[in-house]
């Protein structure tokens, strides 16, 4: 197959900056060619270059959300940063609130949405947590969607999970299906799934007491960030907590936040 010339890259970068905000770096050229080669080669096309002409028709909707998928999924597992869970556990239980709002602004595959379903679950359980709490996860990628609403799972993706907690939220697979877990479907049910493309305006999904954002700023610009971290702090209550990756530092927002630990603030109640 012919290489990713570098003007295809910048071109394909362009397309993906302008219809979805991600922003790919001069370093990113190898992963890029590395997650689309095996697409174009099923698809029978020659290149790059007819992938790019390919996806940037607008008739080929079904197509670019193909190269949406390949280009921004990244690895995600159960209860990732557990200080943040941690965190999370911590402000209930000193509050032992009635209702409880969380969204995963970046749910993937429904790795975070789930985590922080089980914990609310095991929280109310404890009477720590009322029953009156959600959880909403949405994503730009389809295709991760149904997989987060089927909630099927390889084992390894649950490595943090304690025991007890699998047991109490999971069925495991056997058979064909050895070495897969699925979450139940009582929690299932209390977790919903959406498409959102985070670089246009949303509408209104909260107020929420809890949103992560982590793992995804890293694929945009610096502007970008700051206009998605803004947007999408919209929809936090005053007083809420808002989570980013923490690795991914401090974002410039305009947005007053609070730090709270390393990639946690809180949104400060407003004055009066």
């Amino acid at each position: 197959m012919q290489p990713l010339h570098d003007t295809t890259f910048h071109a394909l970068s362009h397309l993906m900056h302008e219809a979805i905000g991600v922003h790919f770096t001069a370093a990113k050229k190898p992963l890029v060619a590395s997650r689309l080669a095996p697409r174009i080669q099923r698809l029978g096309l020659p290149g790059y270059e007819d992938y790019l002409a390919l996806i940037s028709r607008g008739e080929s909707g079904g197509e670019f959300q193909m190269a949406v998928d390949l280009l921004t999924t990244n690895e995600t597992y159960f209860f990732r940063e557990p200080a943040h869970f941690t965190l999370i556990e911590q402000e209930i239980v000193r509050s032992r609130p009635l209702s409880m709002s969380v969204w995963s602004a970046a749910s993937s595959f429904g790795d975070e949405a789930y985590s922080c379903a089980m914990l609310l679950a095991d929280l109310q359980q404890r009477g720590q947590l009322g029953s009156d709490w959600r959880v909403l996860g949405t994503d730009i990628s389809d295709r991760v969607l149904r997989s987060a609403v089927e909630g099927v799972y390889p084992e390894d993706r649950l490595r943090h999970v304690s025991p007890e907690r699998l047991r109490r939220h999971c069925l495991r697979g056997s058979g064909e299906s050895a070495g897969l877990v699925q979450v139940r479907p009582a929690l299932r049910e209390r977790v919903k799934f959406g498409q959102l493309n985070l670089c246009l305006p949303i509408e209104d999904l909260g107020p929420f007491d809890i949103v992560l954002l982590r793992n995804v700023l890293i694929y945009f610009d610096a502007a970008t960030k700051a206009a998605v971290v803004d947007r999408v702090l919209t929809q936090l209550r005053p007083g809420g907590l808002f989570f980013i990756g923490t690795a991914e530092g401090r974002v410039a927002c305009e947005t007053k936040l609070e730090p709270v630990a390393p990639g946690a603030f809180r949104k400060p109640m407003k004055a009066g």
